[in-house]
């Protein structure tokens, strides 16, 4: 399906195979119920023993500019964040090192960024602190002593999220850059202390006539990633 074409999916398979990672949304804004519904059907992810141990914060309106607002203040002041937890591999290696730089020369040869362009790579990289417009900002977190099983809980609870969207007609982009803002998220939504901050989500309706959205990962066979034992 072509990125640009964003009809309501009305099956699983199409809810799957058309989800995107949208990074330019239209204002337009998304109900309170369908918000809820989406929720709601998100909360059947599964999860060991059933503890259903995910958080989310739903920002919109004047609450979402306000935590654009703070995050925006300390991207704009050269503060980095501070990371909450360990995402990417550390050293990076193949071959997931190659993979990685073919998604983001991708984007930024899809929104005519030149290699060096550090001016125009640092702006893109802003917008993910204003959820790309989205009207919607969602704020996943997870008690601090929860160990890995319930990160995986998360995990699929998060897919739930973004597939719901699409039998919706909605989009969404799951961005994990929001995590080395935990602090200012903490502070702007009140939580916990015990709390730690996984990512963030931008929701709403892709915005067509942005290149950004023109832009489709590839994806690896099933014989590159599966081996099936008779």
């Amino acid at each position: 399906m072509n990125c640009l074409d964003r009809p309501e999916a009305r099956t699983a398979t199409e809810a799957i195979t058309s989800r995107r990672s949208v990074r330019a949304f239209l204002p337009e804004p998304v109900p309170r119920a369908t918000l809820r519904r989406i929720l709601e059907i998100a909360g059947r992810a599964p999860s060991g023993s059933n503890i259903q141990p995910w958080h989310v914060d739903v920002v919109t309106g004047p609450a979402l500019t306000r935590l654009t607002t703070a995050i925006t203040a300390r991207f704009d002041a050269g503060d980095a964040g501070e990371d909450s937890y360990q995402y990417y591999p550390s050293p990076w290696r193949e071959p997931y090192l190659a993979r990685r730089r073919e998604t983001g020369w991708g984007l930024y040869s899809t929104l005519g960024i030149a290699r060096g362009d550090t001016a125009r790579m640092r702006a893109q990289l802003r917008r993910n602190f204003l959820f790309f417009d989205a009207p919607v900002g969602l704020i996943f977190s997870i008690d601090r002593d929860l160990p890995i099983g319930s990160w995986l809980d998360t995990g699929m609870f998060l897919q739930s999220i973004m597939i719901a969207a699409r039998g919706f007609g909605l989009d969404t982009c799951p961005q994990q850059a929001f995590a080395t803002y935990h602090q200012t998220i903490r502070e702007v939504l009140a939580l916990p202390d015990d709390r730690t901050v996984i990512c963030g989500m931008a929701l709403g309706h892709a915005d067509p006539s942005d290149p950004a959205n023109r832009f489709e990962t590839g994806r690896l066979g099933v014989e590159d990633y599966a081996r099936f034992h008779d």
